[in-house]
């Protein structure tokens, strides 16, 4: 293999295409213009876009698309973080306020405004946080996060956001950890975003040139007025006879010379100019539905089953990437928060997903493969209902949970465990206690005692692995260092894995035996 020289690899580390470089580059005074080509014909900034929020349809259409992914759950995951820093970082989500006085009566719960603002990034392509960081206790922690204006800020040729101060015609490069950006589809060409607004801009527009259609359904939606006078009649009067037929358009009253007459005329085609003008009006009504929504189900009246169907689909696509978006911000903001607090250790993360429920159909399908003889795995439950890893007990027979059918068992593999929580699951393949299969007298004066070492007996292996689980994780805690209090909520995140199976069994079978040895003492009498 040919061995790359030094200066080779100087130039495939850096980058030769940039702006500054370029013949082309339209940066001013040391900051870049945004691209966008309705502000740039215009010579106007962001704020133009939102004049279009005012709009009825406009607005609604964005209250619809912001409402799907607030009504999105935000979790947090601890993925590998320690269990302190993922208990701290979800107290401080908690705390967050969207004031600067966060104290103040009236202080809104700071993550449901950051979300809202945030998923303005889409509406005009980029939308900056100011973070207010303060001290509670030993940790330094973002206390508010503020929306601010995008027209106040521009980026430099190095795609870098700066703060449009006063008297400084570059801006100010902002401090680090100081200012979060929500962006939609940024590009090195593009740092602003897309805004989609831009798409609206145009349709509302055009919509919207309400005096242009009102003297249009003037003209030929109503009817026409024609005067006539003698011909000998002056000009003066002639002009004086259209403005009593103008006064009449409006109050229906009209002095004119005892000589004259008025004649109402109806327009031949009154019926279909007015559908026109509404089917113009809808036609820019579904292109807002679309640049915003995706579809323009809303105000098409051919609508089919079938294409509301898929409007949905993409519905749920842009609420998705939507999220992403407003996860990016909140994942940096949590990020600088761990750099700050607790250097060189792993972050939680964060995540919107939205809750889809079970699937009906599926589950009754499932259902009659397992009538069938089917074995479903438990790889296919968590995979196609969405399920977590401790949803289901490993020993669980899973192919016969889908409507409480009991199935075929489910042959349990025999492997060693991965982790500490796998050794607490591996007593779900131990088979069922031996103890069960000897059936006792169901009454007798020694009846309770043999009854009670029975069950003493037969939940002893389950004890016993769980104890044996138990010492294994304090084992591992003391090797790590790990606190007492870190160790408590370890095990508390354990207990969902703790095998029952076995436990459920010996009880299931005691409260059978203790209420058919009630019914026989009954029927004796005694």
């Amino acid at each position: 293999m040919a061995t790359i020289p030094s200066g080779e690899r100087r130039t495939l580390a850096g980058q030769i295409a940039t702006r500054a470089r370029s013949w082309d580059s339209w940066s001013m005074a040391g900051w870049l213009p945004n691209p966008d080509p309705i502000l740039k014909a215009m010579g106007r900034d962001i704020s133009t876009y939102r004049d279009l929020r005012a709009d009825a349809h406009v607005g609604g259409c964005i209250r619809r698309r912001k409402s799907t992914v607030l009504a999105m759950d935000g979790t947090l995951e601890r993925d590998g973080a320690s269990a302190r820093i993922h208990k701290a970082i979800e107290q401080i989500l908690d705390d967050l306020t969207a004031t600067a006085n966060p104290g103040e009566p009236g202080a809104q719960p700071g993550l449901a405004t950051l979300i809202g603002e945030a998923l303005d990034g889409a509406l005009y392509g980029y939308q900056p946080f100011e973070i207010g960081w303060g001290r509670v206790g030993s940790l330094m922690v973002p206390q508010v996060v503020q929306g601010k204006p995008p027209e106040w800020f521009h980026f430099d040729a190095d795609n870098q956001l700066r703060f449009r101060a006063l008297g400084n015609a570059d801006g100010e490069l902002l401090p680090a950890r100081k200012f979060l950006l929500a962006r939609q589809d940024p590009t090195y060409q593009n740092p602003y975003g897309f805004p989609d607004l831009s798409m609206v801009f145009w349709p509302y527009t055009f919509r919207r040139a309400a005096k242009f259609w009102v003297s249009w359904l003037e003209r030929y939606g109503g009817d026409f007025l024609v005067g006539k006078l003698p011909r000998s009649a002056s000009p003066q009067e002639y002009r004086d006879l259209t403005d009593s037929l103008e006064a009449m358009i409006q109050d229906a009253v009209a002095a004119i010379p005892d000589d004259g007459s008025v004649e109402v005329i109806a327009s031949a085609n009154k019926g279909g100019s007015s559908d026109a003008h509404e089917r113009f009006l809808l036609y820019w009504r579904g292109e807002i539905s679309i640049a915003l929504l995706g579809s323009n189900q809303g105000v098409e009246s051919s609508a089919t089953l079938a294409s509301a169907t898929a409007a949905l689909q993409v519905t749920d696509d842009i609420r998705d990437r939507d999220a992403e978006m407003v996860a990016r911000v909140v994942n940096q903001l949590i990020r600088w928060t761990v750099e700050v607090n607790w250097p060189n250790q792993e972050a939680p993360h964060w995540e919107l997903g939205a809750d889809e429920g079970i699937d009906k159909t599926l589950a009754e399908r499932d259902d009659l493969l397992v009538r069938s003889g089917a074995r479903l795995t438990r790889a296919y439950f968590l995979r196609a209902y969405g399920l977590e890893e401790d949803d289901l007990a490993p020993e669980a027979d899973v192919s016969g949970q889908v409507s409480g059918v009991s199935g075929p068992a489910a042959t349990p593999e025999a492997s060693a465990p991965a982790s500490d929580a796998d050794a607490l699951d591996a007593t779900s393949s131990a088979p069922p206690p031996a103890a069960l299969a000897a059936p006792t007298a169901l009454s007798g004066p020694d009846y309770a005692e043999a009854h009670a070492t029975r069950l003493a007996a037969a939940l002893e292996p389950s004890m016993r692995a769980w104890v044996a689980g138990i010492r294994a994780e304090l084992d591992a805690a003391i090797a790590v260092g790990m606190s007492p209090a870190d160790f408590a909520e370890r095990l508390l995140s354990l207990y969902p894995t703790l095998s029952g199976g076995d436990f459920v069994a010996v009880m299931g079978e005691a409260l059978a035996a203790a209420d058919l040895a009630g019914r026989y003492d009954i029927d004796r009498g005694e």
